[in-house]
C-alpha cells in the first residue's frame, strides 16, 4: 500500500463539540492536501465543509444521531435529508444500541432502511459502536445492515468505551463478506494500527491523526517518485 492509498481510504475527522471555524477550515484543508477520501464532521459544519471542498474530489461524511444513537427514528431521517441538503456526499449513522440489545432487531433494521431509503443514492455507513455488543449482536447488526443497503458497517463513533480493534473488524468483514464495506474508526493514531485494521478487513478508516499516520509510513512504502500522483 502506498502513501496515497492510504490517503484515499482515510474519513479525516473532527468531531469535537468545541471545534471552531478554523478547526474545520484546516481540517478541510488537510483534507484536500493529502487528498483523503472525505472530512467527518458534525451536521452544523456540512454546508461550510461542503463550500470549502466543492470539485476537489474530497467528499463530505456527515454523523447522523452521534454519538449516541438514541434519537428517535424520525430525527435520524430528517437529520439525514437536511445533511444531504447542506451538501453532504456520506452519512454515518448510530443504530439505536438500546433497541438492538433489548430484542428489537427489526425496528433497528426499520431504522437504517429508512435513513438509506431518504438519501437514496448516498453511501450510509452504520456505526455499531461494537465495544457494547456481544459477538451475536455484532453479526445481527452487520446482517441487518446489509439487508438495509447500508454502504458500510462502521466499528465505533470513537465516543464510547472502546474503539476498533482488529478482532472486531475482521468479525465484521467475515459476517458481511463483500456485501458492503467496513470502516474501522475510534482510537486509531498510528500507522501500525491503521495497517492492521486494513489487514484485518476494513476499506475505510475515520480517524483524526489521519496526517500523523501518512507521516509515520515507512519509506518503503511510499511510491518511487516516477509514480507521485502529485
Amino acid at each position: 500500500m502506498t502513501r496515497d492509498q492510504l490517503a484515499q481510504i482515510i474519513d479525516h475527522t473532527m468531531l469535537r463539540a468545541y471545534a471552531i471555524e478554523e478547526d474545520i477550515r484546516e481540517l478541510c484543508q488537510e483534507a484536500l492536501n493529502h487528498q483523503f477520501a472525505t472530512v467527518a464532521v458534525n451536521p452544523a459544519w456540512t454546508s461550510y465543509c461542503a463550500k470549502q471542498l466543492a470539485g476537489t474530489g474530497v467528499g463530505v461524511c456527515t454523523c447522523v444521531g452521534f454519538p449516541l444513537g438514541a434519537n428517535t427514528a424520525a430525527v435520524k431521517v430528517e437529520e439525514a435529508r437536511d445533511a444531504v441538503r447542506n451538501g453532504a456526499t456520506e452519512i454515518d449513522m448510530v443504530i439505536n444500541i438500546g433497541a438492538l440489545k433489548s430484542g428489537y432487531g427489526n425496528f433497528v433494521q426499520q431504522e437504517i432502511a429508512a435513513v438509506v431509503k431518504a438519501v437514496k443514492g448516498i453511501p450510509v455507513k452504520v456505526i455499531l459502536e461494537c465495544c457494547y455488543l456481544t459477538e451475536e449482536e455484532k453479526v445481527e447488526a452487520c446482517q441487518m445492515s446489509v439487508r438495509a443497503g447500508a454502504a458500510f458497517v462502521k466499528t465505533s463513533t470513537g465516543y464510547g468505551s472502546g474503539g476498533a480493534t482488529p478482532q472486531d473488524v475482521a468479525l465484521l468483514r467475515k459476517t458481511v463478506a463483500d456485501l458492503c464495506g467496513v470502516k474501522a474508526a475510534g482510537g486509531i493514531r498510528t500507522f501500525t494500527e491503521a495497517a492492521a485494521l486494513v489487514h484485518a478487513g476494513a476499506n475505510r478508516i475515520g480517524t483524526s491523526a489521519g496526517v500523523h499516520i501518512l507521516e509515520e509510513i515507512p519509506q518503503t512504502l511510499h511510491p518511487r517518485p516516477g509514480q507521485l500522483s502529485r
